[in-house]
């Protein structure tokens, strides 16, 4: 609940309730100089003739500043503390007040049909569309604070809560989502497109370079195996030689030659995974499970954790230097966009007209609770805060009205006095 706003509360208000006080002093110097040159003029009056002029300029002043300064004065006070019926207006009713502004709001801005006849002049999608165009240097302001609030936004979130919902919310996906029919669409289409080439000529490239890096490990392994026959003739070092080579010239010619039967055997092999991945169900059930295994393992957890950092940080960068995420690609992208926005007669009525909607639909799902609001703040606030609030914010025109009522009563008193002379 809100709580009461005292008088110390409309301290930000002092500098219009110093305008406010200046004018009042000016309107009551006024008064009183009409007062002091009334009461000077009523003793030459007998012995000029003419100073009966002022004298009348002067009664008449101040009959019209004290109208008016009791007529000003009643709207926010008793005029000299007196309890006159029907002064102090503003203290009084201050809850209806709030009520009449409160439905002023309602009836003027908050209705649907309203906002969506204010909405149809605006063009949002052609004030976005020039925004997105608009080159590096221009409407920086906007960016920038735009940019200061996204950022400051991805930093005030709760990084270990919000990251865990990321986390949580990507696990789930990939939990829902069958992925074995997608592995086995992007194998075939990799293998029909013969993307699978340079992967396939790299896993030959390591196992020749795996083949030369165990070579000692062959040999050890073929010396071990061999029995004491081939041992004592010396044939188990001939044997271990004959598989290292072969195994050499093997890779050697599969990576040579695209059509060598074991780089088919290999291909045959990937195609019919590719086919198995999307029809044959015990695989895709053995693809699942992988796949749960895979999320329940504490490295995958590690990685998301990590993963979610990068894209952070790479989004709170970003946002600290818009011109730099407009740049490039994305920059292009977003003044493709812009122009699309403002050029395409059709998209622009459409995402105009669907901002209409949804701001008339917001004034008639909200406009209520906007106007309690409105309402019960002014309801919640103390007679002197309202009063000094509305003081302050027109004082000075309602000081400019003791002035200005001041010198038409002057003029109106002089004109009756030539009258009356003549």
């Amino acid at each position: 609940m809100t709580a009461p706003l005292t008088s110390s509360a409309s301290a930000r208000f002092n500098p219009a309730q110093q305008g406010a006080t200046g004018m009042k002093v000016a309107a009551t110097g006024l008064l009183v100089v009409m007062a002091a040159v009334f009461l000077v003029t009523r003793q030459f009056q007998s012995a000029y003739p003419w100073v009966g002029y002022v004298k009348a300029f002067a009664e008449a002043a101040m009959v019209g500043g004290l109208a008016d300064w009791f007529a000003v004065t009643a709207l926010f006070r008793h005029p000299l503390g007196l309890p006159i019926p029907h002064t102090a207006i503003i203290p009084r009713n201050k809850d209806r007040i709030g009520q009449a502004l409160a439905n002023f709001l309602k009836e003027n801005f908050l209705v649907a049909p309203v906002v969506a006849r204010r909405m149809r002049n605006i063009d949002l999608a052609g004030a976005v569309g020039r925004f997105l165009q608009a080159p590096h240097g221009q409407e920086t302001r906007i960016r920038q604070g735009a940019s200061r609030l996204i950022a400051d936004l991805f930093e005030s979130l709760d990084d270990e809560r919000l990251g865990g919902l990321v986390k949580s919310s990507i696990a789930n996906r990939i939990r829902k989502m069958e992925v074995s029919p997608l592995l086995g669409a992007a194998l075939a289409s990799a293998i029909n497109e013969d993307r699978h080439v340079p992967m396939l000529e790299a896993a030959i490239r390591w196992t020749a370079r795996a083949l030369d890096a165990n070579e000692g490990l062959i040999r050890e392994m073929v010396h071990k195996r061999a029995n004491w026959v081939l041992k004592l003739a010396g044939l188990d070092a001939k044997l271990a030689d004959a598989i290292v080579d072969g195994l050499r010239k093997l890779t050697a010619d599969m990576h040579t030659d695209p059509a060598h039967p074991v780089r088919i055997k290999i291909e045959q092999a990937l195609a019919d995974l590719a086919n198995d991945l999307q029809t044959k169900p015990e695989t895709r059930e053995r693809v699942e499970a992988m796949k749960v295994e895979l999320l329940d393992n504490k490295s995958v957890s590690l990685w998301l954790d990590a993963l979610w950092q990068r894209a952070r940080e790479a989004m709170i960068r970003s946002a600290r230097n818009p011109d730099a995420a407009l740049a490039g690609k994305l920059g292009e992208i977003l003044q493709s966009m812009g122009h699309s926005l403002e050029d395409d007669p059709r998209m622009k009525s459409a995402i105009n007209m669907f901002a209409r909607r949804a701001v008339a639909g917001m004034a008639a799902s909200y406009g209520s609770s906007i106007v309690k609001l409105v309402s019960e703040t002014v309801r919640r606030w103390d007679a002197q805060t309202i009063t000094n609030r509305l003081e302050a914010a027109v004082g000075r025109d309602l000081q400019y009205i003791r002035i200005n009522g001041t010198l038409v009563g002057g003029l109106v008193g002089l004109g009756l006095h030539a009258l009356d002379a003549l």
